[in-house]
C-alpha cells in the first residue's frame, strides 16, 4: 500500500485524486484491481445500452402513429408496436442491471479505500506527540475523522462511478445529434452543457464557505457536548447544567444558521440549473417541432429528441451533484488531511535498534528540557537509578517531577543531555521496545469502558485467564472482583467511573504486574487516595517493585521512606539527595516538607478522632433518651 502523503493543497481536486488513486488501485490487491476493471466494463456497456432506449421509444412511437415515415430496417416481428414497447422496457431493465453490477463490484474497492485511509489516520493520531493530544479536543478530533472518512468515500465513489460515465454519455449524445440531426442541435446542447457546468461550478464554490462554517459550528457543538458529558460529575458538583446547555445551544444556533444557509443556497443552485437546462431543452424541441411541421422529421424523431434530452438531464444533474459532493467532500476532509500532514514530534531514527535490557539501570545525564522555550523545566538534572534499586523524586509542585517520567517514556525529546538505560541512549532505540520495557502506575488511572478482565489484560493482551486472575490476586483486588455479580466480566464504565479510586489503582497495578516490565515508574500513584487506602495500595506497590528498577515520583513523603535514594527537585534542579534519615538530618527542603506533611497528617488524625467522638456521643445520648 502506498504511503504517500495525502494533501488537500488548497482544495486541488486533481492533486487529491492523484494521491487517492493508490487506495483505489491498491498495488497488493489483484482482486480489487479486477473489480475496478470489470466495473469499468459494465459501466461502458450500461451507457451503450442506454443509448438504445430512446431509439426504441422513437420506433414504437412511429409505429403507433403510423404516419408513413421511414421505418428502421428490422425484422417484421420487431416492427409490431407492442414488441417495440416491450423491447424499450427490456433495454431499460438491462441497462439498470449493468449499473447495479457496476456498483456492486466497486463497493468493496470504495470501502477498502475508506478503511485504509481511516486506519492510516488512526495510526497517525497515536504516533503524534503527547503535546499534540494535550492541545486538541477529543470531541472535535473524532468529528473531523468521522467527516473525513465520509468525504473520502464520496470522492472515491463519485469520481470513478459517475464522472467517467457522464463524460461518455455526453460524447455519445453529441455524436447522435451530429449524425442524425445536424450540428445546430449539437451547438445548442453544447451551449446548454457549458452554461450548466459553469453555473454549477460557480454556485458550488460560493457554497463552500457556507459549508465550512457549518462544519466548524458542528465540530464546536460536538466538542462541547462530549466535554460536558465526560465531565458529568463536575457539572453536577457545581450545578452548571443550565450553563452547559446554554453553551451547547449557542453552538447549535450557529450550526442552525449555517445549515439553513446551506439548504437555501442549494435551492437556488437547483433552480438555476433547472432554468438553464429548461431553456436549452426548449430551444432543441422547438427546432424539432418546426422540422416535424415541415415534414423533415417524424413524430418519433420529436419524441426521440425529447427522450434523449431527458436522458441527458440525468448525467447533467450528476455533473452538479458530483461537483457539489466532491467539493463538499474536499471541504470535509481538509481538516483530516491537515491531521495527516502534522509531523511526528518524536520519531525513531533510521538506524534505531530494539532496546536490550540486561539489568535495567537508568541514567539521566545533564538533562535540559522545556515544553516552551520561554519556560525551562529541567536545568541540567543528573542522577542514576541502579539496577533493581528504588529512587524517589520529590519536591514542590511544578519542580519537574512528572516531566522525568514523560521523558523516560520518550513522550518528548530533551533539548540537551542524555537519558540512557543500560548505557543505551533512549533516542537510539525504537520507541516500541523502550515502552515495552517500562511499566507505569499513574496518579490518575483512566480505564477503558470495558470489562475488568479487559483492563487488566491490557498489560499483556496475550495473557490467559489464569494469568489475569493471578495478577489481580497479587494486586489485592481479586476478592473484590469475585464479589461482583459478573466477576471479571463486570463493566467499569466510562473512564472507570464505576470503581473507586483505590479499586482503579489496583487494576492499574494488576495490569502492570501482567506486563512484568524490568523497569517501573510510580507517578504519584497514591497521592489521590485516603491514608488507609494508600497504605493498602503501598503494600501492593512494594510487591510489584521488588527486584525491579523503580523510579518513584511522590507527593506524600511517607511512601518513599524505604527508597534507596531520595532526590529533591526544586525549580528544575536537584536541591538535595540522600536517604530519608540523611535528608532529615540535613534540615533542608526535604525536612521542612516532611514536617509540614506530618503536621497535616496529625491534624487530619485529630479531626478524624474528634468526629468519631462526636458520633459516639450522639449514639450515647440517643440511647439514654430512649431508656
Amino acid at each position: 500500500m502506498a504511503d504517500k502523503t495525502v494533501s488537500a493543497d488548497s482544495g486541488s481536486l486533481w492533486n487529491t485524486l492523484w494521491n487517492l488513486w493508490p487506495y483505489m488501485w491498491p498495488a497488493d490487491r489483484l482482486d480489487l484491481k479486477l473489480r475496478v476493471v470489470w466495473a469499468t466494463v459494465f459501466l461502458v456497456v450500461a451507457k451503450l445500452t442506454l443509448i438504445l432506449v430512446p431509439y426504441f421509444f422513437k420506433w414504437s412511437t412511429d409505429a403507433l402513429a403510423r404516419d408513413g415515415g421511414p421505418m428502421p430496417d428490422l425484422p417484421d416481428f420487431l416492427l409490431v408496436p407492442v414488441m417495440l414497447v416491450i423491447a424499450y422496457n427490456v433495454v431499460r431493465i438491462v441497462q439498470w442491471g449493468f449499473n447495479q453490477l457496476r456498483d456492486a463490484l466497486f463497493a468493496r474497492v470504495g470501502q477498502h479505500a475508506v478503511r485504509q485511509l481511516a486506519y492510516r489516520t488512526f495510526v497517525h493520531m497515536h504516533r503524534l506527540s503527547l503535546r499534540f493530544h494535550l492541545e486538541r479536543r477529543t470531541g472535535g478530533l473524532s468529528r473531523i475523522i468521522e467527516r473525513g472518512t465520509k468525504g473520502i468515500e464520496t470522492i472515491v465513489r463519485f469520481t470513478i462511478l459517475n464522472t467517467l460515465p457522464t463524460i461518455l454519455e455526453f460524447a455519445l449524445t453529441a455524436v447522435i445529434f451530429a449524425v442524425s440531426y445536424g450540428w445546430s442541435y449539437v451547438a445548442i446542447v453544447a451551449a446548454t452543457v457549458v452554461a450548466y457546468t459553469w453555473f454549477t461550478v460557480w454556485a458550488s464554490d460560493w457554497r463552500i464557505s457556507i459549508r465550512r462554517e457549518m462544519n466548524e459550528s458542528d465540530t464546536d457543538a460536538n466538542t462541547k457536548a462530549i466535554d460536558s458529558l465526560l465531565n458529568y460529575e463536575t457539572v453536577k458538583y457545581f450545578n452548571n447544567e443550565t450553563m452547559e446547555a446554554t453553551r451547547f445551544d449557542r453552538s447549535m444556533a450557529r450550526y442552525e444558521v449555517a445549515a439553513t444557509k446551506t439548504w437555501t443556497s442549494l435551492g437556488w443552485l437547483n433552480f438555476g440549473q433547472g432554468v438553464i437546462f429548461g431553456i436549452g431543452m426548449t430551444a432543441v424541441m422547438v427546432l424539432s417541432a418546426l422540422e416535424v411541421q415541415a415534414g423533415t422529421q417524424t413524430i418519433g424523431d420529436f419524441v426521440f429528441v425529447n427522450a434523449l434530452l431527458m436522458q441527458l438531464s440525468v448525467p447533467l444533474n450528476f455533473i452538479g451533484f458530483i461537483y457539489r459532493e466532491i467539493r463538499q467532500g474536499l471541504t470535509d476532509i481538509e481538516q483530516m488531511f491537515d491531521l495527516l500532514d502534522v509531523k511526528e514530534e518524536v520519531m525513531d531514527r533510521p538506524d534505531a535498534r530494539p532496546l536490550a535490557v540486561s539489568a535495567g539501570a537508568i541514567r539521566f545525564d545533564d538533562v535540559h528540557f522545556a515544553y516552551d522555550p520561554n519556560r525551562q523545566i529541567l536545568k541540567g538534572v543528573s542522577f542514576e537509578v541502579p539496577a533493581g534499586k528504588t529512587v524517589a523524586i520529590v519536591g514542590p509542585s511544578g519542580a519537574g517531577k512528572s516531566t522525568l517520567s514523560r521523558l523516560l517514556f520518550r513522550f518528548y525529546d530533551i533539548q540537551s543531555g542524555a537519558i540512557s538505560i543500560d548505557g543505551q541512549d533512549i533516542r537510539d532505540v525504537t520507541q516500541e521496545s523502550l515502552r515495552a520495557a517500562i511499566g507505569m502506575v499513574p496518579q490518575d488511572t483512566v480505564l477503558f469502558n470495558d470489562t475488568i478482565a479487559y483492563n487488566v489484560r491490557y498489560g499483556r493482551v496475550s495473557a490467559t485467564e489464569e494469568e489475569v486472575r493471578r495478577a489481580a490476586e497479587l494486586a489485592q483486588i481479586a476478592g473484590f472482583i469475585e464479589m461482583l455479580p459478573d466477576g471479571y466480566k463486570s463493566m467499569v464504565g466510562e473512564r472507570g467511573l464505576k470503581l473507586s479510586g483505590g479499586e482503579k489503582q489496583r487494576v492499574a497495578i494488576a495490569r502492570t504486574i501482567l506486563k512484568a516490565p524490568p523497569i517501573l515508574i510510580l507517578d504519584e500513584a497514591t497521592s489521590a487516595l485516603d491514608t488507609q487506602t494508600e497504605q493498602e495500595i503501598q503494600t501492593a506497590l512494594d510487591l510489584v517493585s521488588r527486584g525491579r528498577t523503580t523510579l518513584v515520583i511522590a507527593h506524600r513523603l511517607s511512601t518513599v521512606i524505604g527508597a534507596d535514594e531520595i532526590i529533591v527537585l526544586r525549580d528544575g534542579t536537584i536541591a538535595e539527595r540522600g536517604t530519608h534519615r540523611g535528608l532529615l538530618d540535613q534540615g533542608g527542603l526535604y525536612a521542612s516538607m516532611w514536617d509540614r506533611q506530618r503536621e497535616a497528617t496529625e491534624a487530619e488524625e485529630r479531626l478524624r478522632k474528634a468526629r468519631e467522638t462526636d458520633e459516639l456521643g450522639v449514639i450515647v445520648r440517643r440511647r439514654t433518651s430512649e431508656v
